[in-house]
This record gives structure tokens, sequence and C-alpha cells, in this order.
């Protein structure tokens, strides 16, 4: 206001006396102040501009923000909108205040149900109607849990739909409630699933042995002091050949079968399990024993002895059984098992097709019979077998025409083991593959010493055909002793076939095409003889001596042996009759122009030093008398 002043009083000085105005001196004053004040109005100026631009900067701020507030409010609600789990939010009073829509979908609620403002109670009547809110109520259950100034509640709801939801609730300290709720439906199968797994067989649904050990834990615990628990062990009798010859999937479906006979057998009220493999085991409690555990063994018995049906093919089963009955067999559980499966091994062992129950004895002779194991272990290794030679004798040419070899095992302390012995155990721990490779090496090192024209003859085990290269084993042994293949013959049993048909036939041609001889041993043994002599062109069959026993003085007998050495001849193999005894067996034989005998009459088997002497007695080749030669 002062510098307003001052310019009026200037302006005033430019009125002359007379009241006109000097302009000039007017324009003077003017250009003065304006010059005076010209930093003030850019100032004020440039103030202006700058509270412009801001203004500009905070109307492009606020519309951001706003822009910015609404994209954070649509990406929340997408966001919880599309959670793969329901999420509630209850206020103090349990009235809803937000939920999303995967909360609405999981327990059948609509649109409408789920207004602000409702309450758990008639959301809990609404979930998938009355039936279904029932079902809920009674499938709720809870567990709770407390972190700082909150609780973490849980609680699972069975729908009528069977789903089953689990609610996770947190409770804030106001009493308001934050809850996210899950589909658990497939995890809680998936968790049952492996419970069950980890307790029952796969293939049979039958508890599994985990399971049956818990199952004879708690009987025996439970056991009345009168009464008596029976555990049955059972074994299917050479199953494996049936997996062999007929493929693994046809063995399932036989096990399923042998499960469900074995279950309709043994009933509810017996506790039965698969223990693996063709094993399955049976507690039975509440009954007078030993009577009641043998007519369930019998039940059984005939319960298996019915062929088993794959399409059109039939399977004959037998079936080995142990038991062991507490508290006089054992009172705990281990006990109980391993007595019953000591009384399996003896059932095996006697034949099998029988059960055994459990004796004092029987352990005393499982030790002895790992100790023959242990020392069978150090033979091997200190090769402490021999080979004796029996001679077969060609009744056409009135000569030995070969050995077979026997082996022998000379232990330094037991003395003289014999081979039924040792040979079944050998086959049953695997020995006999390097057993039976011995065998090879030595007798064909044995035969190189003897004239071209004689043949050796070796016993081979079904286990060297399938745990074993059983033609690299044959090729090495006559290379190593540089004897030709067609002076070594292969005796083979019906068993051999049976373990493992497809597996087995390429290796016999693979030999037979080598020139190496093949041999059916114990022939009319087993049940299916006369089908493998058309599965196989053998070189020969030898006739077991059970046929020879009784063919001079029953006439029964003498057919039979009439009937296979035709059948041999018609099917150009050779025969052999093995136990051959007396004068009177070897003259019937003659007659009937078998090809070859084996047997005492002849000779008993003979360490490798006597063949030299054998084969220069007269007539080449028998301690006893022998016939004049045929004409």
């Amino acid at each position: 206001m002062k510098a307003e002043a001052l310019f009026w009083q200037q302006c005033s000085q430019a009125i002359t006396a007379d009241g006109s105005v000097d302009a000039h001196r007017l324009m003077e004053l003017v250009i003065a102040t304006y010059r005076v004040h010209e930093n003030d109005y850019d100032e004020i100026e440039r103030s202006a501009e700058t509270l412009l631009r801001e203004n500009h900067a905070l109307r492009g701020n606020m519309s951001a923000l706003s822009q910015a507030f609404d994209g954070q409010q649509r990406l929340f609600e997408i966001i919880f909108n599309n959670l793969p789990l329901g999420l509630s939010v209850f206020d103090a009073d349990q009235r809803l205040t937000l939920s999303n829509i995967r909360f609405r979908q999981l327990f059948g609620l609509t649109q409408d149900d789920v207004t602000a403002g409702a309450t758990i109670a008639d959301l809990v009547d609404k979930m998938r109607g009355a039936e279904g809110a029932k079902a809920a109520r009674r499938a709720g259950r809870h567990s709770s849990a407390t972190a700082n100034s909150s609780s973490i509640r849980r609680r699972e709801w069975l729908m009528d739909d069977g789903r089953i939801i689990q609610s996770m609730v947190t409770i804030l300290a106001d009493g308001s409630s934050i809850a996210i709720h899950a589909d658990i439906t497939e995890d809680r199968k998936a968790a049952e699933r492996i419970t069950y797994l980890a307790h029952h067989d796969p293939l049979t649904g039958l508890p599994n042995r985990i399971h049956f050990r818990e199952q004879v834990d708690a009987m025996l615990i439970e056991r009345k002091p009168h009464e008596q628990i029976a555990l049955v062990h059972l074994n299917l009798d050479r199953f494996k050949s049936i997996n062999n010859m007929m493929g693994v999937s046809v063995g399932d479906t036989i096990l399923q079968q042998v499960a469900e006979r074995i279950r309709a057998s043994a009933g509810s009220e017996n506790a039965l399990a698969r223990l693996g493999s063709d094993e399955f085991a049976i507690l039975q409690t509440g009954r007078q024993q030993p009577w009641n555990v043998t007519a369930l063994a019998e039940q059984i018995r005939r319960a298996l002895s019915e062929p088993f049906s794959h399409g059109e093919k039939r399977v004959e089963l037998d079936v080995s059984m142990g038991i062991a009955v507490a508290p006089g067999d054992g009172e705990e559980t281990d006990i109980l098992l391993k007595n019953a499966a000591v009384a399996l091994s003896h059932a095996k062992a006697d034949g099998r097709k029988r059960e055994r129950f459990f004796a004092g004895e029987m352990e005393v002779q499982m030790q002895l019979r790992h100790a023959l194991e242990a020392d069978l272990k150090a033979a091997v290794e200190r090769e402490e077998f021999e080979l004796h030679y029996q001679p077969l004798y060609d009744l056409s040419q009135r000569r030995i025409c070969g050995f077979e070899a026997l082996i022998r095992w000379n232990h330094p302390i037991r003395g003289r083991v014999a081979p039924m012995d040792f040979i079944p155990l050998a086959e049953e721990v695997g020995l006999i593959v390097d057993i039976g490779r011995w065998v090879l090496r030595r007798a064909c090192s044995d035969a190189a010493q003897w004239p071209e024209g004689i043949k050796v003859a070796v016993n081979v085990s079904a286990i060297q055909f399938s745990n074993s290269d059983l033609t690299k084993d044959v090729s090495e042994a006559l290379a190593a002793a540089a004897v030709s293949p067609s002076r070594l013959e292969l005796e083979i049993t019906e068993s051999v076939l049976m373990e493992n048909l497809s597996e087995v036939l390429p290796i016999l041609h693979a030999l037979k095409e080598r020139g190496i001889r093949i041999s059916m041993d114990d022939f009319g043994t087993g049940y299916s003889s006369l089908s493998y002599l058309s599965s196989f062109p053998f070189d020969k069959i030898k006739i077991d001596k059970s046929f020879v026993n009784d063919i001079v003085d029953n006439k029964e007998a003498h057919a039979i042996m009439h009937a296979i050495i035709l059948l041999g001849d018609a099917l150009g193999m050779r025969v052999t009759v093995e136990g051959v005894e007396t004068a009177a067996q070897l003259a019937l034989l003659e007659c009937e122009e078998c090809d070859e005998i084996q047997g005492y009459h002849i000779s008993p088997p003979r360490p490798a030093r006597d063949v030299p002497r054998l084969l220069s007695l007269p007539k080449n080749g028998a301690e006893t008398h022998l016939p004049e030669a045929r004409r």
C-alpha cells in the first residue's frame, strides 16, 4: 500500500498550477514505477504458473489413484472368487460378512443363501437340503489349537454325495472368524488306500504278513488260560511251475481262486492272510486242538484238490501245511510263526502233499539242517565231492556202452553223505548250480580217459536251466576235456520241463543241435511224461526202477513195460530200464528187445578208478554172469 500511495503522490506532481497535466512527466513516472516492480510481477507470474502445474499434477494423481484402487479391487475379486479353497468370514455374532464362489460350491449353497447377515445355523440347514444338513451334523468333528490371541479349529463335514469337506476356522480375539474350506475326499481316499495296502495283499485282498502278525499278537494277549490257538502255515507245492508254464497272469488268477477257496474253508471266525507268493496262514481260536485244526486242514485240502480253471486250461494243485498250537508250541508271535514254518519245512521234506504238527525234535532237526547247509557250502569250496559211475549196458551189443555219473560227498567228519540227504538241500539253497557245473567238468574229464565209443550221462537239475547258463557250462566242460559232444548225455526229469517249458525247450534244442544227447529220466513217474515226449525229440527215455520190480511175476507190470518199450521204438527213442537187479528181470527185458539196462545186476556205482576194470571184464562189462547174446 505504501508503494501505491507513493505512486499517486508522484503522479500529482505532474499536474501544473493551472490544472493541466504534464504528460511527459507522467509517462516518466509510470515507466519508473514499472521498472521498480518488474521483478515482483515476474515472481507472481511464476508462482501462478507453478500453482497451475501442481493443480494439474494433483488432478492426474487423483485420477491414477482412483484407477489403481479400482484395479486392485478387481484383482482382489478375481483372486477371491477363483481360489481353489472356499473362504468365509463371520462377525462376532456368527453372521456371514464375506464368502467366495468356491465356498458356495463346496457346500451346495446358492447366491441367495450366502447374503450378508446369514447365520451359520441357517447355512448348515441349507447344505444340500435337510438330509445333507443332518449328515453334516452327524459327521462333523473338530479339533482345536491356540496360537497367540486367536484359536484355530478344524472340522470335517460328510456331505450327502460322499464328499468330505474340511474347514480350518481361525477365531480372532473379538470373536469374529475366518475359515478356509477344502474338499479332501481324494486325499482321504488316497490315505485310506495307502493304509489298506500297508496291511493287505493287493492281489487277493487278504491281510498281509504285517497285519497277520498284529492279529496273532492281539489273539495271544487275549487268549484265555484254557484256550488253544492253532496257526496253520500253508504252501502250494511246486506252484512256480504254474507261473513258468502258463505265465504270471494265469498264476495270479489261480492264486486269487486259491485265496477264495481257503477263505471259504476257514470261515469268518478265523483270521486268514497271504504271507507272500504262494504262502498263506490261518489262525484258529476258541477250539479244542488238535482235532479242530486237523479237520480244518482236511477241509482245505479237499477244497484245493478240485482242479482250477483258466479258460480251457485246468490246473491241479497240492498243498503242504505246518501247524503250531499255542501255548504248547509258543506263547509269543515270533516263536509260534517260526515253529509253524519249521513244521511246514518238514511236511515238504517228507514228500509234500501233507500236514505236519510242530514237535520239539523238529527244532533239533532244523538246527542239524542248518549245520548241514553250512557244511555243504564249505564242501563246494573245498571240492569234497567225487563221482562214481554205474554202467549202461547195451543188450543187443552185449557190452557196456556208457556210464552214468553219480555224485558222492565224503565229509571229513560226517563221513559219506547220501545224495538223497544233500541234493534236495543243494537245490533248495541254490548250491546245485555250482555242484552241477563241477559234475559236468569232472565227468567230461574222466570220460576223456575212456575209449572213444563210451559215453557219459550226467543228471541236470531244473535250477541249472533257470539259474545258470547251462549251454555255456556244457560247452566249457567239453572244450576243457576235449571230448566230443556226441559222447555226453544229459538226463533231465519231468520236473525240469514243468518248471518252465518255454524257457527249457530252446536250451534243449540248442544242446541237441550241438550233438549232445538228451534223455528223459524217471519216465512214467510224473503226470505228463507222455505229453512231454511230443514237446521235444528225446534221444532216450529211462524207465524208472519202480516199473521193474514186479515185471517177472505181475502181468500188468509186464504189460506196462512192454507198452513203454514199444512206444520208445515207435518214436525212435532208445529205452533204458533202471533198477535191474536179477537175472530173471534181465532175461525178460532181453526178450522184449529193450535197448539198455542199468542196475546192480550189472554193477553198482563204482569210483572212476574202477571204470577201466569194468570195461575189461569178459563181454565188456559185468561183475555178474550175463546171458548169451541174442541170436
